[in-house]
């Protein structure tokens, strides 16, 4: 019994409420979205990483690549240590220059923040936190390292 009283005690913490994890992260300001994103555990969370895709779902044609200008700011939550991301702005959407067929129909796209893609750190225990202006969507993906790992040659 007494093992088992030790065991609840020691994995209390670890089956705190979610509701908890948002303590530290202030509500959206005015004319903003907070969009919390949960990931599920995994058994060796180094192995991983995340990718944060912010854009919006838009009619284009379908022959053209476009994007929005911006930027995914990381800003460290005083007090806490914990990151955030916080795109203030989405730009002027911008793209090529090909000339679709004349009456081609429009399409629905989402078209994403343009720039190279970042990957943040993995963390399983405290949610990913991303601030945007209202009527912008936050997707992600999720990278896995191969285990194999190979060796460069001598040069």
């Amino acid at each position: 019994m007494k093992s088992f009283l030790l065991l609840a005690l020691l994995a209390g913490p670890v089956l705190a409420p979610a509701a908890d994890n948002l303590k530290a992260f202030p509500p959206a300001e005015a004319g903003m979205t907070r969009v919390v994103i949960n990931l599920p555990p995994q058994p060796d969370e180094d192995a991983f990483r995340v990718e944060l895709i912010v854009g919006q779902t838009v009619k284009t044609d379908a022959v053209n690549h476009y994007f929005f200008s911006g930027a995914l700011e990381t800003e460290t939550i005083e007090g806490w240590g914990y990151d955030r991301y916080i795109l203030r702005k989405l730009g002027p959407m911008a793209g090529t220059l090909m000339a679709p067929e004349p009456g081609s129909p429009l399409v629905d796209r989402f078209v994403t923040v343009g720039g190279e893609p970042a990957l943040r750190r993995y963390n399983s225990r405290l949610p990913l936190v991303v601030y945007v202006p209202t009527g912008v969507e936050v997707r992600y993906r999720v990278w896995r390292a191969d285990p194999k790992t190979s060796t460069g040659a001598p040069g």
